[in-house]
């Protein structure tokens, strides 16, 4: 029988989520995945003509056409997922699972992304703006370590749908931009823990077998 479903997966991106979490969950799911443009390394034309967005990740579920990382996880694990990986509100952790899920596409990637664009542009122009940034991004991510110095998980004793958003961030994305956690003991420690998981290593190596998972503590 054909899935109806189907992960449009960009090479090294965020879309790697999605598989990651279909692994998790067991979930019957078609992967096509696309390699990015030679000239600029962004998204080749056909997966931009998915969804209006014009980035990554894309589901396709029959006629359904859904983008954005938060929106695709929520609804796999409400359609097919029976609520797995997410915490309930009459469950301890609730509120820590709701901060941490949020926290990586509100927090964390944007403040990456800020920081790379800043190295990228003029000293002069953006010496001081750039060590207020890198000041935020180390804290953000000491407040990180805090937590996993606490909890082996974001959301607590177990994986949930908080961790699957958070790893893009402290893992492919430093093959864009590089920066060093070995400060940060207790997320390489979490990131070991990622990547002894079955359902990891099962995404990773469908999602980019080329790709040797960034799970140490220099990218």
């Amino acid at each position: 029988m054909t899935t109806s479903l189907t992960v449009h997966h960009l090479g090294r991106s965020q879309s790697e989520r999605i598989v990651w979490l279909c692994e998790e969950l067991d979930i019957d799911y078609s992967l096509r995945r696309y390699e990015r443009r030679q000239d600029n390394r962004m998204a080749p034309p056909e997966y931009k003509a998915l969804h209006p967005a014009g980035s990554a990740p894309v589901i396709t579920d029959g006629a359904l056409v859904l983008a954005e990382s938060g929106a695709i996880v929520d609804y796999l694990i409400a359609t097919r997922g029976q609520g797995r990986l997410a915490v309930r509100h009459d469950q301890a952790g609730f509120a820590d699972y709701l901060y941490w899920f949020h926290f990586a596409n509100a927090s964390l990637q944007p403040l990456i992304l800020q920081v790379w664009f800043l190295e990228r542009s003029d000293p002069s122009m953006a010496n001081v703006a750039l060590q207020r940034l890198q000041d935020r991004f180390g804290a953000q991510l000491s407040m990180l370590d805090r937590r996993l110095s606490a909890s082996p998980f974001l959301a607590g004793a177990v994986l949930t749908a908080a961790d699957v958003m958070a790893v893009f961030s402290l893992t492919t994305m430093r093959l864009f931009k590089p920066y060093d956690l070995s400060p940060w003991t207790h997320i390489l420690a979490y990131l070991q823990r990622i990547g002894a998981r079955p359902a990891y290593r099962r995404a990773m190596g469908k999602a980019d077998p080329d790709l040797k998972p960034v799970l140490g503590a220099l990218p």
